[in-house]
C-alpha cells in the first residue's frame, strides 16, 4: 500500500506488577472516535486510559469523507488544520444516469466558514494525527491490549485485560465502548443490534493515478446510476490524497465476495472505467451493510460510542462523521459528571440526543441504500422513472438519492435547551463566520460561552465566560469580519453555546436570572431551574 505503516510501541502497563489507581475513564478502542474522545477529555483535565488490541492504523482508508461540522469539532481538539492541509477539499457532486449528466449540486454555495463542506482523508491519516495529538497531550495509550471481560458495579467498571505479558485488571468509573461496529464489549453484554441488513455486495477499491479520471484537476464527487462500464449498477468515484482514488462498485447480492477481492476480477472493472490510464491497485475489500443501532447508548457506567452504539451505510458518509459527533456530545457531559459538575443523570441527554441523531442517520441512509438498491418492482419502477425524467425535469433531481450527504443533527426540543427563538434557535449547530483574527468557532467551542452580537449587554453570570461580536465592553470582544457573523446570528442577540457549540439558549434581553437559569438548565440541574 502506498501508506507506510509503523506499529506503535507495546508498553507493559504497570497493572502486570501492582494495582492501578482507578481511571476516569477506560475506552476501549483506538480508532478515530476513541481517540477523538480521549483527547476531548484530556482537554478538559481527564486523563482516560485508551485500550487497543492492535498496533496500527487502519488497514485500508475506510472513513475517508470528512463533514464541514466534523471538521470544526476536529479543529477544536488540535488536528483539524492538519487534515485540511492534507486532505482532499471539494463541494461538487454530480450524478449520471448512463453516460448523461442528470444533475450537479453544490454543498457550500457560500463563503465565510473556516473549513470546508467536505474533505476526503484516508482513516489513516486521521488515526495517524489523532494518535500523534494524544501523545502530545499525555493520553495514556495502550495498545496490544485487549479487553476480555468486564464487570459493572455501582461506581465503576473493572475490566480484565490480555497483553502479550499476561493479564491484569483496571477498574475505571466509565467504559467507553469505542470498539465498533462488531463491539465485543456490546457481544458480552448480550445486547441487540436492531435494525435493516442489505443483500447487495459492494466491491471498494483504493487505485493510485497520476493521471485524474475526472478530466479535470477540480475534485468531484461522481455517482453513476448504470453506469456504461459497470452495465446494470451503480459506482461512486472519490478523490483522496497521494493521487488514490476511491471507486465503489454495487455488485449484486449473489456474487461471491471471496471471488470478487481478487485482482482477476477487479483489474477488468478498473479499466473499464480508467481507460487506458496507467494504476496501480492500492487497497480492496467486499462489503455488505447494515442500518442499525442499539436501543440505549448508556448502560449503567458504560457507554457506547460510534459504530458500536449504530451502523450506517457507507452513502451520505454518516458512519465516521456521526461517530465524531458523538464524541462532540458525550465529552464535555462525561468531563462535568467526572469533575463533580453535573449529575450522573446528565449522560442520559446524551443517550437521547445521539439516539435522536442516529435514527435521522439511519433513516436517511436506509432511504439512500433503497433507491440505489430496489428491493421490489414498485421501488425499482419508481427508481427508474425518476432517473428518465431527471434528464429534463428538475422537480425529478430533488428525488434521485446517492445518499443525503452528512449534516449536523438539530437537537431541538431536547430537555437541555431553554425554548427560545431568534435566528438560530436553541438546539441547532453553530454556524461559523468570519472574525477580524480568526473564525467564530476557534473563539467559541469546547466550554460554556455566552455570546452577544452588537450592542446586546452581557450579564456576568459566575462560571461562564462572556464574548462580544462587534460590541465594546467590559468583557473579551471581537471584531466582525464584514457583516456575515450579524447576518447568521442577528444583531442585538445573545446566545448560549454549549461546550459542543449547539446553542442551550437564545436571548433578545439576557439577564443573570435568566441565563443562569439556562445554564443550569444544559447541565441537567432541573431542581436549580425557577419554577
Amino acid at each position: 500500500m502506498a501508506y507506510e505503516y509503523k506499529p506503535f510501541p507495546y508498553i507493559p502497563p504497570p497493572g502486570l506488577t501492582a494495582s492501578e489507581p482507578r481511571h476516569p475513564a477506560a475506552i476501549v478502542g483506538a480508532g478515530p472516535i476513541g481517540l477523538a474522545l480521549a483527547i476531548d477529555l484530556a482537554l478538559k483535565g481527564i486523563r482516560a486510559v485508551v485500550l487497543d488490541d492492535n498496533d496500527v492504523v487502519s488497514v485500508g482508508s475506510r472513513a475517508i469523507c470528512w463533514a464541514k461540522r466534523t471538521l470544526e469539532i476536529f479543529d477544536r481538539l488540535g488536528v483539524g488544520e492538519r487534515m485540511l492541509a492534507k486532505g482532499v477539499t471539494w463541494k461538487v457532486g454530480r450524478n449520471f444516469h448512463g453516460a448523461d449528466e442528470i444533475y450537479n449540486f453544490d454543498l457550500l454555495p457560500e463563503q465565510g466558514h473556516k473549513y470546508p463542506a467536505f474533505i476526503n482523508l484516508q482513516q489513516y491519516y486521521v488515526e495517524q494525527y489523532l494518535v500523534e495529538r494524544a501523545q502530545a497531550l499525555g493520553v495514556d495509550l495502550r495498545f496490544r491490549n485487549t479487553v476480555t471481560g468486564h464487570v459493572s458495579r455501582d461506581d465503576h467498571v473493572a475490566l480484565s485485560v490480555q497483553t502479550p505479558d499476561g493479564s491484569y485488571t483496571l477498574e475505571a468509573e466509565y467504559l467507553c465502548a469505542c470498539d465498533g461496529a462488531k463491539s465485543p464489549t456490546r457481544e458480552r453484554m448480550g445486547l441487540a443490534f436492531e435494525g435493516q441488513t442489505f443483500d447487495e455486495h459492494f466491491l471498494i477499491v483504493d487505485v493510485e493515478m497520476p493521471e485524474s479520471p475526472f478530466g479535470t484537476d477540480t475534485p468531484e464527487r461522481w455517482f453513476w446510476f448504470r453506469p456504461p462500464f459497470h452495465p446494470g449498477q451503480s459506482a461512486l468515484l472519490h478523490k483522496q490524497p497521494d493521487n488514490i482514488y476511491r471507486i465503489d462498485l454495487q455488485l449484486g447480492p449473489d456474487t461471491d465476495p471471496a471471488e470478487e477481492a481478487t485482482e482477476e476480477k477487479v483489474l477488468p472493472r478498473l479499466k473499464a472505467i480508467v481507460g487506458d490510464k496507467p494504476f496501480r491497485l492500492d487497497w480492496m475489500s467486499v462489503y455488505k451493510f447494515r442500518c442499525a443501532r442499539l436501543e440505549r447508548f448508556l448502560h449503567g457506567r458504560v457507554i457506547f460510542v460510534g459504530d458500536s452504539a449504530h451502523v450506517v451505510s457507507p452513502f451520505g458518509a454518516r458512519g465516521g462523521n456521526g461517530g465524531i459527533q458523538d464524541v462532540d456530545n458525550l465529552g464535555w457531559k462525561l468531563a462535568a459528571v467526572l469533575l463533580g459538575e453535573a449529575e450522573h443523570t446528565l449522560l442520559q441527554s446524551y443517550d437521547a440526543e445521539r439516539g435522536y441523531a442516529s435514527d435521522e442517520n439511519i433513516l436517511h441512509s436506509t432511504r439512500a441504500t433503497n433507491f440505489m438498491t430496489p428491493k421490489s418492482p414498485v421501488e425499482a419502477m419508481f427508481r427508474d422513472e425518476v432517473l428518465r425524467m431527471a434528464h429534463d425535469h428538475s422537480f425529478a433531481r430533488r428525488l434521485v438519492n446517492s445518499g443525503r450527504l452528512s449534516l449536523p443533527c438539530s437537537l431541538a426540543g431536547f430537555g437541555l435547551q431553554t425554548p427560545g427563538s431568534g435566528p438560530l434557535a436553541p438546539g441547532h449547530a453553530m454556524v461559523d463566520a468570519p472574525l477580524t483574527d480568526g473564525w467564530l468557532i476557534e473563539k467559541v467551542q469546547g466550554r460554556f460561552v455566552l455570546v452577544g452580537f452588537g450592542e446586546v449587554a452581557l450579564p456576568d453570570v459566575p462560571g461562564l465566560d462572556r464574548l462580544g461580536v462587534g460590541a465594546v465592553a467590559g468583557y473579551p470582544c471581537v471584531s466582525p469580519e464584514g457583516s456575515l457573523a450579524f447576518d447568521r446570528y442577528g444583531a442585538g442577540y445573545a446566545y448560549l453555546f454549549r461546550p459542543d457549540g449547539h446553542i442551550a439558549a437564545v436571548f433578545d434581553k439576557p439577564t443573570r436570572d435568566t441565563v443562569e437559569q439556562a445554564l443550569n438548565r444544559a447541565l441537567g440541574k432541573v431542581d436549580r431551574m425557577a419554577a
